[in-house]
């Protein structure tokens, strides 16, 4: 069991998620072109991270199973003395400070100074005298230590995920002291054991916490990596985070690059021309997210495909769409559409008639997609009536903004032209009001309205995988010519500690 009272994820589990090596993983001789995700830690996140690897530590230690210590030694005039060490536990432990440091194009290396822990358990012991004399006790003992430790975390790629190998781990001791219960027992027996345990505790301790911390940090390794996959997928729709290149470790950054491929049932996605490279992102934030225009555009898609891009209107907010301003030309409009029904018992119908396209630029994303509008009346007493329907092409640019945990979308300007359109009330389509105004209430109110119902939706769907639970600080969200970058500071992500309890405990 781990330490779920004061346990906190550490420096070497929390990089594992955005930093991946390749060991056992073979990649192309142009990697980056196979990028369409990219992670980028920098150095101040890994020292905030840091702050708990001292919690980490201690898990390890209260974990690790120490086994039973059995020998015996030769004593002059006493004769052979057997002992055996059990129920060894760590009783007390404080660490005085841990420090990171990343090597460049090695290793994470973690030092923690002053690690004071106490040890205890159970000495029994039993000689025979040359006088044939047999006598038998059992001690508790109490065991203060002062060690440092050091530990070189190699990250490898296996079956094209992270595996993390800690087993580099290195326990120097400045201090061992033992206090036998009372220390009442005769000095001799006090020298003897301690000069015992001072070789054999060191070897058992080495071994025993350094392979706790190793899977430790394997066990992370694979929930950072399955909580990352469940981020980036709802329902069929998923995205393929496997490492599509060798990693970059640097002095100042950590940086991962995955493929990014979206998947959906039997839908297959390729790609071989991302323009990423390590020049693109900078050093000045905590966290650095870049994103090809590709995984847009095949999300897009997915999405498309998946039947997500419809919307239905009715009612209220029908009726805000359609009396926006109250002239004769809009009374007029929704006079000769509706013939008098109420918003009530009307319905709009808006949605996608092919793949949209997503083009990322300076000014924004821009989406470009064919839609069909469909307005339909139910009079009472009647069948229900197709009133309107209309076939346009719209382009409309984005900008995009994360604002009190809430993604939020501005439109800047928009195109639009009408491909088809078709009235009852007036058939031949020589009556330009109604186009006009249609065209006019679309480009304002239409197109927030849309946009202001894909909010909520993309908000609740990042809340459902936990983002709410981050504390994000000044998220900026900047689009380049065929990229994307997310940039942001970070506080210490303290619920991932009851996530991590909740897959092991």
């Amino acid at each position: 069991m781990l330490w779920a009272g004061r346990m906190r994820l550490g420096t070497f589990g929390i990089l594992l998620m955005l930093v991946h090596a390749s060991a056992a993983c073979e990649f192309g001789p142009f990697p980056y072109r196979a990028t369409g995700i990219v992670c980028r830690m920098t150095k101040p996140a890994a020292l905030l991270l840091n702050q708990e690897t001292a919690q980490v530590i201690q898990a390890a230690f209260r974990n690790a199973k120490f086994p039973n210590i059995t020998g015996e030694r030769s004593m002059r005039l006493l004769g052979k003395v057997a002992y055996e060490l059990t129920n060894i536990q760590v009783n007390d432990l404080s660490i005085e400070q841990s420090e990171v440091e990343l090597k460049e194009n090695d290793a994470i290396h973690i030092a923690i100074k002053n690690v004071t822990a106490f040890f205890k358990g159970t000495l029994t012991y039993g000689y025979a005298g040359a006088w044939f004399l047999q006598l038998f006790h059992s001690v508790d003992f109490e065991i203060e230590s002062s060690i440092d430790l050091q530990i070189n975390i190699k990250l490898m790629c296996q079956k094209d995920q992270v595996a993390a190998d800690a087993s580099d781990c290195y326990l120097t001791f400045h201090k061992l002291t033992l206090h036998l219960q009372g220390d009442k027992e005769p000095g001799w027996l006090k020298q003897l054991f301690t000069d015992f345990i001072s070789f054999t505790l060191k070897l058992v301790l080495k071994s025993e916490v350094c392979n706790e911390i190793n899977f430790l940090a394997q066990v992370l390794a694979n929930f950072v990596h399955d909580l990352a996959a469940n981020f980036v997928r709802d329902k069929d729709i998923s995205v393929d985070i496997s490492l599509a290149s060798v990693p970059l470790i640097k002095a100042n950054y950590l940086e991962s690059h995955h493929k990014g491929l979206v998947l959906y049932k039997n839908y297959s996605d390729v790609f071989s021309d991302s323009v990423f490279s390590p020049s693109l992102l900078t050093e000045s934030r905590m966290l650095y997210f870049w994103l090809s225009e590709h995984i847009l555009n095949s999300l897009a898609s997915a999405a498309f495909l998946d039947k997500r891009l419809v919307l239905t209107i009715r009612g209220q907010k029908l009726q805000a769409l359609f009396e926006m301003e109250d002239t004769e030309a809009q009374r007029k409009a929704v006079q000769m559409i509706f013939q008098g029904t109420s918003y009530n018992d009307s319905v709009a119908k808006v949605w996608s008639l092919a793949h949209p396209q997503i083009s990322l630029q300076p000014e924004g994303t821009v989406v470009k997609s064919l839609v069909a509008v469909e307005v339909s009346i139910f009079p009472l007493g009647e069948e229900p009536l197709m009133v309107l329907y209309m076939e346009k092409e719209i382009t409309v640019t984005i900008q995009a903004a994360y604002v009190e945990k809430k993604l939020i979308l501005h439109p800047l300007d928009s195109r639009i032209e009408f491909k088809v359109f078709k009235c009852t009330a007036d058939p031949s389509g020589n009556d330009p009001s109604i186009r006009n105004f249609l065209q006019t209430m679309i480009s304002v109110v239409g197109i927030p309205e849309v946009i202001s119902r894909i909010e909520p939706a993309l908000t609740s769907l990042m809340n459902s995988k936990g983002l709410n639970l981050f504390d994000i600080r000044n998220p900026e969200i900047i689009t380049r010519k065929g990229y994307i970058i997310v940039q942001l500071d970070f506080s210490f992500p303290n619920h991932l500690l009851l996530d991590f309890l909740e897959k092991i405990l």
